[in-house]
């Protein structure tokens, strides 16, 4: 379906019935190039266990529209369209679930936005960079990635980013679902990505690390064992937040969720029913 949210058209796909589902529904949010194809087999086993889902197409990204303005890409102005496109959907409380970017779009979104929470889940996420000094390094990086894509365009942007190290782990998985993945990377925009590195990158994203000692959520972080800077980055936030569960899956990297699908999935599942929260 398509839901305005200030002007802006979303895409939002819902699975299940989010009025009898067991708990609330698990919002998810996809990764930099990704988009509501990432999470249909996972929202799936998700409605076989009497759960509800929606996954939503951020800016940029998917068949949502791709403002021309970065500023709109913020991580603010996203988390408050997203707070009014769950109100639309006459939700007031979900489990959110967030991968890479989405994950600290979801972090951002349980600070700010606590009420409408019921428990995290973040995916190979962080909190962003600690110093003004690293910030300003990354996003003068992300800026030079964005004139880089439109300069090149989308299929040569792809073909460097699936050489990126932190996807190493992916040139394990069968042909097919790697080109699956280039397929749907594929489909995104230009000025849709572009804008997306300056607006929700790393480099200008507020950082989130003074507030996790203040996040009263439960609070599940997953993260794949040969990823090893970010295995190290949530071991960092597990020893800050004070209730979390750290579970590393071995043998995958970045993407959990695409690498070790069955896994990653179970650990969702089993997440839900212990925090099996009545609406």
């Amino acid at each position: 379906m398509k839901l305005d949210i200030d002007e802006i058209i979303y895409n939002v796909e819902v699975f299940g019935d989010l009025a009898l589902g067991a708990g609330p529904p698990l919002l998810l949010l996809h990764g930099f190039t990704g988009s509501i194809q990432n999470w249909r087999t996972h929202a799936s086993a998700l409605v076989q266990q009497n759960r509800s889902a929606i996954a939503v197409d951020l800016l940029g990204h998917g068949e949502t529209r791709a403002p021309t303005d970065p500023q709109g890409y913020a991580m603010a102005a996203t988390a408050k369209s997203l707070a009014e496109l769950l109100q639309k959907l006459g939700l007031d409380r979900v489990h959110l679930l967030g991968y890479s970017m989405g994950g600290r779009l979801a972090l951002y979104m349980a600070i700010h936005y606590p009420k409408l929470i019921a428990t995290l889940t973040l995916e190979s996420a962080s909190p962003g960079l600690a110093s003004a000094e690293e910030r300003a390094t990354r996003k003068a990086s992300d800026n030079a990635l964005a004139n880089w894509i439109e300069a090149n365009g989308i299929p040569a942007f792809v073909e460097r980013w699936e050489k990126v190290p932190l996807f190493d782990s992916q040139k394990l998985l069968p042909a097919t679902v790697r080109a699956g993945v280039r397929k749907q990377r594929l489909q995104n925009s230009v000025h849709g990505l572009a804008n997306s590195l300056r607006g929700m990158g790393t480099g200008v994203q507020p950082s989130l690390w003074p507030h996790l000692v203040e996040l009263k959520k439960p609070v599940h972080l997953i993260v794949g064992a040969l990823d090893t800077k970010f295995v190290a980055i949530n071991q960092c936030m597990a020893d800050l937040l004070p209730d979390v569960q750290l579970s590393v899956v071995d043998g995958t990297g970045h993407t959990v969720h695409l690498e070790k699908a069955a896994e990653f999935d179970e650990l969702v599942i089993k997440w839900l029913s212990i925090h099996n929260l009545k609406k």
